[in-house]
């Protein structure tokens, strides 16, 4: 079969593709010999810079025409290094084969060997990769972060004086408000996000085992240093000071981390909004010519949400073994690395399926005030608590006893029967008119404002 939509066994190259397609600029097998040949061809230019005095009479009106070679590479230039490749059997230095097929054309075929001067394939490869995740996070997921964001937000502020029941152990608990509940996971992503936003993407760029030691036996007088610094420091990334062939990975770990705590933040509120719509708290917009059940004409499942859910779990599980794995490699260098970065996109792609799935079922749910109102109305007993405080604060004897012992009888607790304790308590009737005030609807605490 011919490779497609239908016959991939991926579901991000088959069902899903369309919506990671974008993806595709950072995490292909094409995005990937792209982001070589640009670190190529910048750091050749940055040896003009010096200049490395072979490289002198470069003429620096060169440069755009060089940067072309990345600039307005396409597809089939990728095929043709995957034809080289075929004979290098080697995928960087058929990228370096490439460059100077590009030099000849540009007739300066004479500085072609001061491509890839001095460096391993992990110095072109540990630099391409991070910078492709670092544009992918900041081009593609981080927007959609803050799409989540807002949305979540929105419903913070549109809802935050509506009164709810809220839950704890599955059991009726002290009444809360819609807008607060959402403002819960609104402050736990933002105290992660703003964790990512510190975490460093960082490059190995340092020669065969991270010593410049080919730069250095060339041309000892030179700062190969501070040069290795400027150049990753230039393509926006950080460059690790001390490393082995290849990049210790660290703060890629640490990345992945933070993305396992924001898909585990987002599964959390997933469920909640699944069980939510299944205590009928929201309704779900209904659109024309959408199935429910292939069975049960009535419903309308909640599956945006779970959805979202399944791929945040796959995404969390290959960032788990990513975090776990790349940091560690035997001595100096294994292979294992390579294979394992190839992958990268992989949960990329899945949690970006998840958060478009998420900002969808939000946008299609809507409040059941009815049933909202209904819930508080049948739980008066959750206004003990309230009653019990005030009575305590009055010096009333034994008062969490005495309303335990009114709300776990079999007895209703309705309004009514909270209203007939009320009038049996031993207390002045100024306190009698403050309990009498406490509703369920109005028994709410306080919420700090967003910001």
């Amino acid at each position: 079969m011919l490779l497609n939509q239908l016959t991939a066994i991926s579901p991000v190259d088959g069902r899903y593709y369309k919506q990671v397609s974008e993806l595709s600029n950072y995490f292909s097998e094409y995005a990937l010999i792209y982001y070589r040949v640009y670190v190529e061809v910048e750091y050749f230019i940055a040896l003009c810079e010096i200049p490395l005095p072979q490289l002198e009479a470069i003429d620096k009106t060169l440069y755009p025409s060089l940067r072309n070679i990345y600039e307005n590479f396409g597809e089939a230039d990728a095929l043709q290094i995957k034809e080289i490749e075929k004979e290098t059997n080697h995928d960087v230095k058929a990228v370096e084969y490439f460059i100077k097929l590009q030099f000849e054309k540009l007739g300066i075929e004479a500085y072609s060997e001061f491509i890839h001067f001095g460096l391993t394939s992990q110095d072109i490869n540990n630099t391409a990769v991070p910078l492709s995740l670092k544009d992918a996070m900041e081009r593609q997921i981080k927007p959609l972060f803050r799409q989540v964001l807002f949305v979540l937000k929105r419903m913070s502020i549109e809802w935050k004086n509506v009164p709810m029941l809220a839950f704890t152990h599955g059991q009726p608990a002290s009444p809360t408000r819609v807008g607060k509940e959402f403002l819960v996971y609104v402050e736990r992503l933002e105290r992660q996000f703003e964790m990512l936003d510190r975490i460093p993407h960082t490059a190995k760029f340092g020669g065969a085992t991270g010593n410049f030691n080919a730069h250095h036996v060339a041309y000892p007088k030179q700062d190969w240093m501070s040069f290795g610094h400027r150049f990753v420091e230039g393509l926006g990334l950080v460059r690790s000071k001390h490393t082995t062939q290849i990049e210790h990975y660290d703060n890629l770990a640490a990345l992945f981390d933070n993305l396992k705590r924001i898909n585990t933040i987002l599964i959390d509120c997933n469920r909640d909004m699944w069980t939510y719509i299944s205590m009928g708290y929201f309704k779900q917009k209904i659109k024309a010519g959408e199935v429910g059940s292939s069975a049960m004409p009535h419903k309308v499942n909640p599956i945006d949400f779970e959805n979202s859910e399944g791929n945040l779990g796959i995404a969390t599980a290959l960032f788990e073994h990513f975090a776990g794995k790349l940091p560690i490699s035997r001595l100096q260098r294994d292979l294992t690395d390579s294979t394992v970065l190839r992958n990268i996109g992989v949960p990329i792609c899945h949690m970006s399926i998840a958060l478009n799935s998420l900002i969808k079922g939000l946008g299609k749910v809507e409040l059941n005030a009815d049933r909202l109102k209904a819930e508080l109305d049948d739980n008066w007993a959750v206004v003990s608590e309230a009653i019990q405080t005030i009575l305590r604060r009055e010096g009333y004897p034994k008062p969490y006893e005495a309303l335990k012992a009114l709300t776990r009888t079999n007895e209703k607790i309705n309004e009514e029967a909270i209203s007939r304790f009320v009038e049996t308590l031993d207390v002045s009737e100024e306190i009698r008119e403050e309990l009498r005030q406490i509703t369920p609807f109005n028994y709410l605490g306080i919420v700090e404002e967003a910001h």
